[in-house]
């Protein structure tokens, strides 16, 4: 049978570790567990409005993407993905992120290393090639939705060859704090973003050990954490 799960390759802190449970309460879910959690308050924002603006990265999971979600080639199983991505992980070794900000990315907060640490893109892109000869090609639907947000050439061009615009040059390691902020007043952007400040500001550093495995049963429905493969193991 076909397997029908989009899976994908993530940066996500051990699930004992103290930034997976302080970034799965901020999103309201805990990708692991596979329940929901109380979020933070957040001083001057109802928690109907801080529950829509962290709705798309709460049904991805805490995470920073490595390989964006994909779908299995047909003839390939998820054995095949998971000795492939222990293969990858097996390649780099364990290291300390550089200490982590919250920044607006275009329209969206997120937490983001400061500065960049090459071995980041290492791994990324690592992940990006070596798993790319076991994804499905995109449906014309996703090429056309991808293609509506409006790609630079070399995007386009990193879509077709790679199944997402966003990796090896154009790549940017984040863990998202929210979606799309839109039209949100000000007040509420500010709010969103000293609470994150100071929700996550007094973190012990954050290790990178290992690339994780999460994948989506059906479409729309949550990613769900599967398997950390350890790097140097």
């Amino acid at each position: 049978m076909r397997d029908n799960h989009r899976y994908a390759a993530y940066f996500a802190p051990a699930v004992d570790d103290a930034w997976w449970r302080a970034g799965s309460r901020w999103l309201g879910r805990d990708a692991a567990q596979r329940h929901a959690l109380p979020q933070p308050p957040v001083p001057g924002i109802a928690d109907a409005v801080q529950a829509r603006l962290t709705q798309a990265p709460r049904r991805y999971g805490w995470h920073a993407t490595l390989k964006a979600p994909f779908r299995l080639a047909p003839g390939v199983d998820a054995g095949a993905l998971r000795e492939r991505m222990r293969a990858l992980a097996a390649g780099f070794e364990p290291f300390t992120l550089p200490p982590l900000e919250v920044c607006r990315l275009d329209d969206f907060l997120a937490l983001v290393p400061r500065p960049m640490n090459p071995a980041i893109d290492a791994i990324a892109a690592a992940c990006v090639k070596g798993l790319q000869p076991l994804a499905a090609p995109l449906p014309p639907a996703e090429l056309a939705r991808r293609r509506a947000a409006g790609l630079t050439p070399l995007e386009d061009a990193l879509l077709l060859r790679w199944g997402y615009p966003f990796v090896l040059e154009r790549f940017r390691f984040h863990l998202s704090l929210t979606g799309a902020l839109g039209d949100a007043e000000p007040s509420i952007t500010e709010a969103l973003e000293r609470t994150a400040s100071a929700w996550f500001g007094d973190m012990p550093a954050c290790r990178f050990q290992s690339i994780a495995l999460f994948a989506e049963a059906q479409p729309g429905a949550d990613f769900v954490l599967v398997e950390h493969f350890r790097l140097g193991a």
